[in-house]
């Protein structure tokens, strides 16, 4: 069998919401480009999201979570949508108890494991 493209889980990172500030601060940076993440906000707290630090990128309520399929509707086009190396994701509210989590997908370059 012909292996297309190789995929590889991020390992999960999270961040205490008891550290929030009010001010964006970094969760993780993407080794590889990402195929599809998942952002689980798991605090007493609403979060907002920055892929770069600065501007609000999308809104995560107490106890929700959101996914972004980045290859939703690649096919039959065979067109890759994919978040791009090194991407780093931000998150910013108010302090609380919990903590807020991500995890994902990406795409090595090579092959990560002998397949």
């Amino acid at each position: 069998m012909n292996v297309k493209s190789y995929i590889r889980y991020i390992p999960m990172v999270s961040i205490d919401s008891a550290t929030f500030t009010g001010s964006y601060q970094a969760l993780t940076a993407t080794s590889d480009p990402c195929i599809i993440y998942k952002i689980v906000n798991n605090s007493t707290m609403d979060v907002t999201v920055s892929m770069n630090g600065t501007t609000d990128h999308d809104f995560i309520p107490t106890k929700t979570g959101a996914v972004y399929d980045n290859q939703a509707g690649s096919q039959p086009s065979n067109k890759d949508a994919l978040l791009k190396k090194g991407q780093v994701f931000y998150v910013k509210g108010s302090a609380g108890v919990g903590s807020v989590y991500l995890v994902g997908i990406e795409q090595p370059s090579s092959n990560p494991a002998g397949l």
